[in-house]
């Protein structure tokens, strides 16, 4: 309780920056993860976990809507706008996935996730894996990312997710 009770503090905390700027704070950190609340200028807000390296990033972003949002970045990366590619993820030795249609922006690749049991199953070998490896559509290497402390962080993701959801109900109606 005290957990959520934290959150919806740096939620608050969040998104009541200045107009124009981004807020963020850290909720959590273990390992090689950081989750954090993240509050724009125009109210909104998501979740984001996080494994970084020097000029490099693997970050799955929740929202509102119950969204789930992959995004890879690299600052040795220019795609410009409007481009999309099929790309190949695997976790440690198990199947890979495809993230067909991945949109390129500037110096991201960014992947929504299905809202299925598939998402819900790609979230889980994060949880659990060692070693995340992004690959073309050749299946050729392009990135890989340390899995280390994921489980932890997921689970924080998932209560940051839960307190956003909350907070920006729904339609009523559904």
């Amino acid at each position: 309780m005290g957990f959520r009770m934290g959150l919806a503090a740096a939620l608050i905390a969040a998104t009541t920056g200045s107009v124009g700027a981004q807020q963020s704070e850290i909720l959590f950190a273990h390992k090689h993860w950081e989750v954090s609340v993240v509050g724009w200028d125009d109210g909104s807000v998501g979740c984001v976990a996080e494994v970084k390296a020097p000029g490099e990033s693997f970050s799955i972003w929740t929202f509102p809507d119950g969204a789930v949002q992959l995004q890879f970045y690299s600052t040795a990366w220019q795609f410009g706008e409007g481009q999309t590619a099929d790309l190949g993820v695997q976790i440690d030795r198990r199947a890979p996935w495809s993230l067909t249609g991945a949109e390129l922006y500037q110096n991201s690749v960014l992947f929504y996730l299905p809202d299925s049991e598939a998402g819900v199953n790609f979230i889980t070998e994060v949880a659990r894996g060692n070693r995340l490896y992004l690959r073309d559509d050749d299946g050729s290497d392009v990135q890989n990312y340390s899995l280390a402390g994921s489980s932890a962080s997921i689970g924080a993701l998932v209560d940051c997710g839960d307190v956003i959801t909350k907070r920006t109900p729904g339609n009523p109606f559904n």
